[in-house]
């Protein structure tokens, strides 16, 4: 499972980019005793009836939005799930949760327990196998969101003289509370307690938001004893003072019969107004303790996680000029090997770390094809035997496999999608182990389905070459002439070297695990994955070329079973293949452009207003979005109500919550109208945003401002302009990439580039040793030295020192921003609320106790001492 965070900060340097990547492979075993067996779930609590087993599925949430949900495993105490899923996060969030559900028919599906990472918490999980104990959830730790709160306490005089304290408690707002149930009404309760009172008000309640702006403020009287009188300054006793506290309780108003539910809650102590008065922060909703810590953790069982998190900090472009330029000279450097790209995967410890961002970094800028040349040619040279060629885990191998993923995934889906989706849903049995069939089966016709399905997909891949994408034909052309004129007594060295790309490392792995291709929406049941698998190894063998076919197999039916593709005629279908996907002067790609499907599913849409009566209203219709045109059905499959054309679509942008009170919601722009449009949560809304902003970015009417709320009762509510046709007042957002297959930020990409670098700087001055060993010594070399691929240390040392010089001059602009955005950073200000704890974590790290008061807020008397006042407010928060 893969997650991206992507935020924007904008508050301490206008060009700085907050980019967060939450990478989550997760198999979701959940388990109760020890066993550390991959992918293995034991012992989660029983059902309580005669069947005992379960049908379960687990949630990924970002606080309480769900945003993934897995498949259903039924009737298993010990469920394998093993699912990935990729998205980029549009918010900011404190949780990371995973909950395990019992699937009910006839009543609300049960949470059996659940998993709560905090963000801050992520990193010790990177890139490894983790058990969690699930935990017990219940309604008041389900809790999110965060209080704009302000007190201040009053000295009044009575018409008898004596003196009374007033506490004014205002509440001004609240952001980011959870829908319950698929609505949000709240309302706060406001309370005075100490040991002898207990006394409470109430706001009113805010209908259909999640963000409600209160703004209400109540006066509580605060008892002193007879022994006061008339004075001129606060001076209340301390023990008075430390018997009191405010609470501040979010409830969502239901019209259920269970009542309210719980939103969270926060508790003051009054001793904060001490040393300020008037006091204003934002505090993080928190629990509320019911004592549920008797509850034992174990008895539901455990989760295994596999959690990947990157945090990229991005500038603007200018401050990547010298390294990125650095990179994209790459080709052009001779050799090759003394390139600052070639250098990044010699001191990276795997070549993929190396190979990811470098592929995408020369795809944005069109340098990847002269690149992947240069070095598979340098590599050519060096390779020994024709059939070792291109087998190894090398930076080669590797981009070609990045690129292959980046460009080829809309024609592996147009490819494979169709025959991979028929043997998934018809279950047609194609076991061929003698040792493996069942006892009603027949292995004469498990053959005969197995060798249909070879078929299909045999003939659909070999017809497939006009489709190929045009990078990845220019990169199969370099591959086949510097292997050619390499090994020029070997007349198969052309394919192979081909072959062993598209068809071993694109087309076998695709068929083999569909999932991790997006090619099925989960993995498949244990019988579709062993066709799947035989029907890969099929395919590998039959675009392998190997001269003894038979040799290939270890299995013995296996062999048996090729004995249907042993003639002639696959294999000249497999060099008409190579032969059309690697020659020069192919055709142009888009002189024949059929639609192509590039994102299907439900949203909710609000009518547009095409009749002239009728009601306005909020449908649930299936969207289908090609590179052709936007249509909605009433379900998948039905004739088109709507059909928008790609070149009418002039902007799509996010709708204001406040337009009809509901979140997620974007805008599709029509030179006539706007579609109003719900997506299922905050991940999918972003990704039909982005998809339907690139398909379209080439429009040559697109706007350049548009309305950010909706048109309701005779005007806009953004500027109030009353003409429907009325100049927007915002300005569009910026634009994306034209080219629908790739969404990449170079910028970020040089980033993510730098920080390698900076991460192996040790083997950067290792290399530097090289060059200078070599350069003044031909004996036998060191050890240390050897791993490093250097034809020219003098060259090389040259473009080591730039590299190094380049990302030192970076991690000072890091250094700089933190250094700034420390001391502007406030505690208990929105963006950092009490009961956030990354201020907290950025004063551990700077150790800087003098940097601290910045933290507290303002007030007129001036911040109090950190010492004092810091633990106080964290306690209250926590």
């Amino acid at each position: 499972m893969t997650i991206s965070h992507k935020a924007f900060r904008k508050d301490f340097c206008p060009t700085f980019e907050k980019h967060r990547d939450l990478q989550l492979n997760i198999p979701f075993v959940a388990k109760k005793n020890s066993s550390r067996k991959s992918g293995e779930a034991k012992n989660l609590p029983t059902y309580p009836g005669p069947n005992k087993m379960r049908d379960c599925y687990c949630t990924v949430n970002l606080d309480q939005e769900e945003v993934f949900r897995t498949k259903i495993v039924e009737k298993s105490l010990c469920p394998f799930y093993g699912e990935d899923f990729y998205c980029e996060i549009p918010r900011s969030f404190r949780h990371l949760s995973f909950y395990v559900f019992d699937r009910d028919v006839f009543r609300r599906d049960s949470i059996i327990g659940k998993v709560a990472i905090r963000k801050e918490d992520l990193p010790k999980y990177h890139n490894r196998d983790t058990w969690f104990q699930l935990q017990h959830v219940d309604a008041d730790s389900e809790v999110q969101g965060k209080v704009h709160l302000e007190l201040r306490l009053s000295e009044v005089i009575t018409d008898s003289g004596i003196v009374c304290h007033k506490l004014a408690t205002r509440i001004l707002e609240c952001q980011g509370l959870p829908i319950v149930n698929g609505q949000c009404d709240p309302y706060a309760t406001v309370t005075l307690a100490g040991p002898y009172r207990s006394e409470a008000k109430k706001t009113k309640v805010k209908k259909k938001t999640n963000n409600p702006q209160f703004d209400e403020v109540f006066y509580f009287e605060v008892t002193r004893p007879c022994s006061y009188s008339r004075k001129s300054h606060f001076d209340f006793e301390e023990e008075d003072v430390d018997k009191l506290e405010i609470r501040v309780d979010l409830w969502n108003a239901s019209n259920l019969k269970f009542g309210d539910e719980f939103l969270g809650e926060l508790r003051i102590p009054l001793k904060v107004l001490r040393q300020c008065s008037p006091y204003e922060a934002w505090y993080f909703l928190q629990p509320r303790d019911n004592g549920s810590k008797s509850l034992k953790p174990g008895d539901l069982g455990s989760l295994r996680l596999n959690v990947v998190y990157t945090e990229d900090h991005v500038f603007s472009s200018d401050y990547y000029g010298p390294l990125r330029d650095l990179l994209l000279r790459s080709a052009d450097v001779e050799p090759v090997s003394a390139s600052a790209a070639h250098i990044l995967g010699e001191v990276c410890r795997e070549k993929q770390e190396a190979a990811v961002p470098l592929v995408r970094l020369l795809l944005h800028y069109g340098r990847v094809v002269p690149f992947i040349c240069a070095i598979a040619s340098a590599e050519v040279r060096r390779t020994q035997d024709p059939n070792t060629i291109f087998r190894g885990n090398s930076l080669t191998s590797k981009c070609i496999d990045e690129t292959m993923k980046l460009a080829g995934m809309q024609y592996l889906h147009d490819t494979l999608k169709p025959t991979i989706e028929e043997i998934c849903q018809s279950h047609k049995s194609c076991e061929i182990d003698p040792v493996r069939l069942k006892e009603h089966e027949s292995l004469e016709s498990n053959m005969e389905n197995l060798r249909q399905y070879v078929d299909r997909i045999f003939n659909v891949i070999t017809k497939s070459g006009v489709s190929c994408p045009t990078v990845m034909c220019d990169i199969f052309f370099s591959l086949r002439e510097a292997a050619a004129k390499r090994f020029q007594d070997d007349l198969d060295v052309r394919y192979t070297a081909v072959s062993s790309f598209i068809f071993l490392r694109f087309f076998a792995p695709a068929i083999l695990s569909p999932n991790l291709f997006q090619l099925t929406p989960h993995h498949t049941d244990p019988q579709t994955s062993r066709t799947l698998t035989l029907v890969s190894k099929t395919i590998q063998t039959l675009g392998s070329l190997s001269k003894s076919k038979s040799a290939s197999f270890k299995e013995s039916y296996m062999a048996a079973f090729y004995e249907f593709f042993n003639e002639q005629k696959y294999a000249d279908a497999v060099k008409n293949f190579l032969d059309l996907i690697s020659s020069s002067g192919r055709r142009d790609p888009k002189s024949v452009q059929q639609p192509i499907l590039l994102k299907e599913g439900f949203m909710i849409k609000r009518a547009q207003g095409r009749k002239r009566f009728g009601m306005k209203n909020f449908k649930k219709r299936w969207f289908r979005l090609t590179n052709h045109e936007f249509t909605y059905q009433k379900n998948k499959g039905d004739p088109p109500l709507c059909s928008i054309p790609i070149e009418n679509i002039l902007a799509v942008e996010t709708l204001e919550e406040e337009s009809f009170k509901m979140k997620n919601m974007f805008q599709v722009i029509q030179p006539e109208r706007a579609l109003y449009i719900q997506a299922n949560n905050c991940v999918e809304a972003k990704a039909w945003i982005d998809i339907l902003t690139k398909v379209s970015q080439c429009n040559q009417k697109r706007l350049t401002v548009y309305h950010p709320s909706a048109y309701l009762n005779g005007h806009w509510l953004c500027c109030r302009a009353s003409s429907d046709t009325a100049t927007g007042c915002t300005p569009c957002t910026g634009g994306l990439p034209a080219n629908i297959q790739l969404d990449i930020d170079g910028d970020r990409e040089t980033e993510r580039i730098s920080s390698l670098f900076s991460l192996y700087m040790s083997r950067l001055e290792k290399m530097q040793e090289a060059c200078g060993s070599r350069s003044v010594y031909d004996g036998p070399e060191q050890e240390e030295y050897s791993t490093f691929i250097i034809d020219d240390p003098q060259e090389t040392y040259k473009t080591l020192r730039q590299v190094i010089a380049g990302v030192g001059a970076l991690e000072q602009e890091h250094a700089q921003y933190k250094r700034d955005k420390f001391k502007k950073t406030k505690y208990g200000s929105q963006e950092h609320p009490i009961g956030d704890k990354t201020p907290l974590l950025h004063a551990c790290a700077h150790r800087d106790l003098t940097r601290l008061h910045p933290l507290l807020p303002a007030s007129p008397q001036g911040a109090p001492h950190w010492r004092q006042e810091l633990p106080e407010l964290h306690q209250a928060a926590i």
